[in-house]
């Protein structure tokens, strides 16, 4: 072999290597959306599994069918643009698929437990007249709230179905509602509380127990167990999560699906190894701070 095809030889193994990552890199993400959420320790390895998978993936093509690999590259650059131009899985989604995956791993993203307080009402009449009238406005079976709920539930976050299943219609739903919902307050003499059929038929408009009431009726209205919490001057929802180990899967799923915004903490209550996760509004995703460690009443639907 003379120099020239010594030459040729290691210009051609740096073009692999070169074409062999920029499969992997675009590759890697399609994969982790159908593999489940792999968790060891604190460490979320699902995203590196699937590196390692489409790096495997790409070996056996060199091995086998090499002369393939440039001809995939070139398709899935096309997909990619087709899909950053069209909305569906570009480039950007796939920078933020990496950017998730270091912040879940090395980033801030705790878990921070709340003790919530009851605090016994001075009037225990009014409280408990408050408290059947909240109830009665959670109609999660009207037909309005459920296709309400149904529609948005399918909105976000449906390719990945596979991966963190139902949650991701739970989550979709909060997301509508917390982008759209608009803060209206009532008179100051009376305290309305609107159900969820008005608040739709208003265009998301309301106080924090109208955001409440719908809250609770559209995550109910797709299966979701919630319950209502009474404080101060306020009134917020918590979606019941699970166990330990399904509460630590949604918060996954929470890092992961609202990756576009920094996420510091996911905060929740814990009452017997069961845990609630604060749907407020104080958040652009689940979990969002408390405004308050008090309450006067926990109200199950």
């Amino acid at each position: 072999m003379n120099f020239n095809d010594d030459k040729y030889v290691k210009i051609r193994k740096v073009l692999l290597i070169i074409v062999s990552v920029l499969t992997v890199l675009p590759l890697a993400p399609l994969i982790n959306r159908y593999i489940p959420p792999l968790m060891v320790g604190d460490w979320n390895l699902d995203l590196a599994v699937s590196v390692i998978l489409a790096g495997l993936a790409t070996w056996l093509v060199l091995r086998i069918f090499r002369f393939l690999l440039i001809p995939a590259v070139a398709l899935c650059i096309l997909v990619l643009l087709y899909n950053q131009l069209t909305n569906g899985y570009g480039f950007s989604h796939m920078v933020t698929d990496y950017r998730t995956m270091v912040e879940n791993n090395w980033g801030r993203n705790g878990q921070k437990e709340t003790d919530l307080v009851l605090t016994p009402g001075i009037f225990d009449g009014p409280l408990t007249k408050t408290i059947k009238i909240l109830q009665s406005k959670v109609d999660f079976k009207d037909s309005i709230v459920r296709n309400f709920a149904v529609q948005h539930s399918l909105e976000s976050f449906d390719e990945y179905h596979t991966k963190y299943g139902p949650v991701v219609r739970h989550l979709s739903l909060f997301k509508y509602i917390n982008t759209h919902f608009k803060y209206v307050p009532d008179s100051e003499r009376d305290e309305y509380f609107a159900t969820a059929r008005e608040t739709i038929l208003n265009g998301l408009g309301g106080d924090c127990d109208d955001h409440t009431i719908l809250m609770v009726s559209s995550l109910k209205a797709i299966g979701a167990h919630c319950r209502m919490v009474l404080s101060e001057g306020h009134l917020y929802p918590e979606m019941y999560a699970g166990d330990k180990k399904a509460f630590d899967r949604l918060q996954q799923a929470i890092i992961y699906l609202f990756g576009d915004r920094p996420i510091d903490n996911i905060y929740y209550h814990e009452q017997n190894g069961q845990y609630w996760i604060n749907m407020d509004y104080t958040a652009k995703h689940p979990g969002g701070p408390y405004l308050s460690e008090k309450a006067y009443a926990i109200i199950d639907l």
